[in-house]
């Protein structure tokens, strides 16, 4: 399981019983800690950045609700359930 938040909590002991591996990423640790290769995060962001331009990498966002509100969750989570949903919804706007 990889983690990119930072949970208040989070109880993974059930996890041991099925061998499972816990990761969080964090893609600030070099420049956090300001190591020597710190300059290859600049290079793998370049590099992201040449390839979604090229149309090689695509965002896998589908549909954009709109706002988050009551109404929209509820639209959206019939449209995870049914089942057909493809890719991933998006609600801005807090």
């Amino acid at each position: 399981m990889a983690l990119i938040d930072d949970p208040e909590v989070l109880d993974i002991v059930n996890l041991k019983r099925k061998s499972v591996s816990v990761h969080w990423e964090l893609m600030f640790t070099r420049s956090l800690f300001q190591t020597n290769d710190m300059v290859a995060q600049h290079r793998l962001l370049n590099e992201v950045a040449d390839l979604v331009d090229a149309g090689v990498l695509r965002s896998t966002i589908r549909e954009d609700e709109g706002t988050i509100n009551a109404a929209n969750l509820k639209l959206v989570h019939a449209q995870v359930e049914s089942g057909r949903s493809f890719g991933k919804t998006v609600l801005s706007g807090f």
